[in-house]
């Protein structure tokens, strides 16, 4: 039995998926939760509903506990070295937005940043409003024409005054899926940080952040069938004393003195350092209940099961006389270079017009720029694409399903 069959019987664990007769493509924007992860999180407010690390109570200390390995189970996820490697934030967007600012504000018009056309705006726009603060220039490499990076141009792009290399690990449009440990080769010769974007690539492929050889990961939990709010950035130990906390307030810190009118600060070791506040801990626990439910299929089975489906799903396209003719498809071929992921556009459809005849499928997919504005512009579709996206859940009889619907959508052109 293949991968396909095998994963068919998860589709229980989905209260939405027994609730509502959809068809679920919309994953790279967020995932659905199955009961596991709905139950952990319910299970905190009704049994605990504490803060951590702050009280010496049986609420608090249980709740600290849950929130501490929730940590470490992030930990072993993507096989950080160390548990201060991993720091809860809200998501992938702040994240990214801490990272560039703990490095971005050391920089002046001297330095550079290297980053990619194919970002998500939330790898993109921190280095821009920070190119304009403090004067350094932003290079940006190009994609090929096979949608893959253009790594002999990268390696031009970078020298000796770059400082930071931001990329995604996968593009949320093309799926195309960039050889991080080719570009940290190139990174480490140049002395220089590089910063991973893994919102796409975390939930669907197995991550290992030594292998890949990256100082920051960035990735979000609503995108691996955990809760909104929550998400990790991942910072390597030996980078973490040359930062100092973006935000900083209440839990952070070991002491604060008032000193001959000086006040006198000393931070708690990381994580804790970079996480001040009250921090999302029902998001915390439900993520590390969905990492152990992907842990228990297998990431490399969930990647695998993705492949198939854009196998599958593309077959059905390009051996379509009539899909092949009207139907453009974005991002590489290779199923090597891609994950699951495909965006296109039907004939000369607005893209939100396509999406919204596939909803009366109950077929639900996602529409528009994405938000990666200037990725469109470069690949010639600047009014946006259609994007089906996968995840566990997914069937081939639900590709079969989009699959006709897209042929009457043709039919009924034809006829117009």
């Amino acid at each position: 039995m293949g991968v396909l069959e095998c994963f068919k019987y998860i589709r229980d664990d989905f209260p939405l998926l027994r609730s509502k007769r959809v068809i679920y493509f919309d994953n790279a924007a967020t995932s659905l939760k199955p009961e596991q992860v709905i139950n952990a999180v319910r299970k905190y407010y009704e049994d605990l509903s504490s803060n951590v690390h702050r009280g010496v109570h049986t609420l608090s200390m249980e709740a600290s506990r849950l929130y501490e390995e929730a940590h470490e189970e992030l930990r072993k996820f993507i096989n950080a070295r160390y548990l201060e490697e991993v720091i809860f934030t809200s998501g992938t967007t702040q994240s990214l937005n801490l990272i560039a600012y703990m490095l971005g504000l050391g920089l002046n018009e001297r330095d550079n940043v290297v980053i990619s056309i194919m970002e998500h705006h939330s790898n993109l726009l921190p280095w821009v409003m920070l190119s304009k603060l403090r004067g350094f220039k932003l290079k940006v490499v190009d994609i090929k024409d096979d949608y893959t990076l253009d790594y002999e141009k990268l390696s031009e792009l970078i020298d000796r005054n770059t400082r930071v290399v931001a990329l995604t690990h996968m593009s949320n449009v093309l799926g195309t899926i960039v050889d991080i440990r080719r570009v940290s080769k190139i990174v480490r010769e140049n002395d220089a940080f590089l910063v991973v974007d893994g919102a796409q690539s975390v939930p669907h492929i197995p991550i290992s952040v030594n292998d890949l050889g990256i100082d920051f990961l960035a990735f979000s939990g609503h995108k691996m069938l955990g809760p909104t709010g929550i998400g990790v950035m991942y910072i390597r130990k030996e980078v973490q004393e040359s930062l100092k906390p973006p935000f900083v307030g209440g839990g952070i810190v070991e002491s604060v003195k008032y000193v001959n009118g000086e006040f006198i600060v000393k931070f708690l070791n990381p994580p804790w350092r970079f996480e001040p506040g009250t921090p999302n801990i029902s998001g915390a626990i439900g993520l590390a209940e969905a990492v152990k439910y992907l842990k228990k299929l297998g990431m490399e089975n969930v990647a695998e099961h993705e492949k198939e489906l854009v196998r599958y799903t593309i077959n059905k396209i390009v051996n379509d006389e009539v899909l092949a003719e009207r139907l453009k498809i974005y991002g590489p071929r290779r199923l090597e270079s891609r994950g699951g992921i495909i965006s296109f556009n039907v004939a000369d459809l607005n893209p939100h017009t396509v999406a919204t005849f596939l909803d009366t499928y109950n077929i639900a997919l996602r529409s528009g720029l994405h938000c990666a504005h200037p990725l469109h512009e470069r690949i010639g579709a600047s009014l946006g694409t259609v994007r089906a996206s996968f995840y566990i859940y997914n069937t081939t009889e639900e590709v079969d399903i989009m699959i006709e619907a897209l042929r009457e959508l043709i039919a009924k052109l034809a006829g117009s």
